[in-house]
């Protein structure tokens, strides 16, 4: 007996999930099987006011055997999938957008490690869309969808997904920002546990997700000034205001990461001051203790002549000469204290 072979969240072609959409302004989305799916991409030339959008697993192996033979996406695409980490960007390719859209894993926990890619593929009728970890925006979209959601085209779908990841990105921030007022008020009432190590981690991870997530302007810029003529002029227009939308997010996690670094200089002056009061301290017990270990070390000299070693308030005379001198040098030490501050 022979066990089916791991689908990783996906079906044998490695797909997640298949909606089909009817070009109307109520249209919502279909569920649609593998064999579904390939019927509709034979006959798609039949079918002009519909579009598919199909979301693949690319952790399954048959994920891109399975559109090599069964789309004709650009070469582009494939490419991008072997590419390592790029900021987000979306291009045209032989008239399709290739977008390429970083996003965060659903457990993200302000790790490095918790930030991954999803790779798409928009044509006047086939968006095609694949990812190797479960992300937070692609479901939020495919929820959505579920719901019944109305999606007129193509490039909406694709305005969709990159909102939903600009919201996903405006609950990191305030998260941070949230956990950066903690910090900050703790500082101010002298309860700091902190650590600026935790601190540089987060800003390390903040720094990541900007130049991550950020779209390239260059190619955004061309796309938006000469669009396929296949997108809708609204489709264009909201476009620019989701790209609108990240760069204010954006702009909040600049600020975000400064304060950060205000931060971690207030307790690195704080760890310093600290550091400086315990050598001070440690300075001064050392000058005090050094009257009485001169003249303990020069009477503990078992040697003829010892000064004051026959008479009778010897003692309290070397008690009251080492009190003297200590009285000195500790008047010494606080006024070159005093002078520093």
């Amino acid at each position: 007996m022979q066990s089916a072979p791991p689908s990783y969240g996906s079906d044998q072609s490695g797909m997640v999930c298949g909606y089909l959409f009817g070009r109307a302004a109520d249209g919502k989305g279909q569920p649609l099987d593998n064999d579904a799916v390939c019927r509709w991409l034979r006959e798609r030339q039949q079918h002009p006011r519909e579009f598919v959008w199909l979301h693949y697993n690319l952790a399954n192996a048959a994920t891109e055997k399975w559109l090599h033979e069964h789309t004709t996406l650009p070469e582009e695409f494939y490419e991008s999938l072997h590419e390592g980490p790029r900021s987000t960007r979306i291009e045209l390719a032989d008239d399709t957008l290739i977008a390429v859209v970083n996003d965060v894993l659903h457990d993200f926990s302000f790790e490095p490690s918790d930030i991954s890619t999803l790779w798409l593929s928009v044509d006047e009728q086939v968006v095609i869309s694949a990812r190797r970890k479960p992300l937070r925006a692609v479901d939020s979209l495919r929820n959505a969808v579920r719901s019944g959601e109305a999606i007129r085209s193509p490039v909406a779908l694709l305005i969709h997904l990159l909102r939903d990841q600009a919201d996903a990105l405006i609950k990191i921030v305030r998260d941070a920002i949230a956990t950066v007022d903690k910090i900050e008020d703790n500082l101010l009432a002298g309860k700091l546990t902190t650590k600026r190590a935790s601190l540089g981690a987060q800003r390390r991870v903040l720094v990541r997700l900007q130049r991550l997530l950020a779209p390239e302007p260059a190619a955004l810029f061309r796309l938006l000034q000469k669009p396929p003529a296949w997108v809708a002029g609204l489709d264009v227009q909201e476009l620019r205001q989701s790209t609108e939308e990240f760069s204010m997010v954006l702009a909040d996690m600049a600020s975000l990461q400064e304060r950060i670094k205000l931060i971690q200089e207030e307790i690195a002056a704080l760890a310093s001051e600290a550091n400086n009061h315990s050598l001070f301290v440690l300075t001064v017990v050392t000058v005090l203790a050094l009257p009485i270990n001169i003249i303990a070390g020069l009477f503990g000299m078992n040697v003829g002549g010892i000064p004051l070693a026959q008479e009778a308030h010897g003692f309290w005379v070397v008690v009251a000469i080492v009190a003297s001198f200590t009285v000195i040098a500790g008047w010494l030490a606080f006024r070159r204290q005093r002078e520093i501050s």
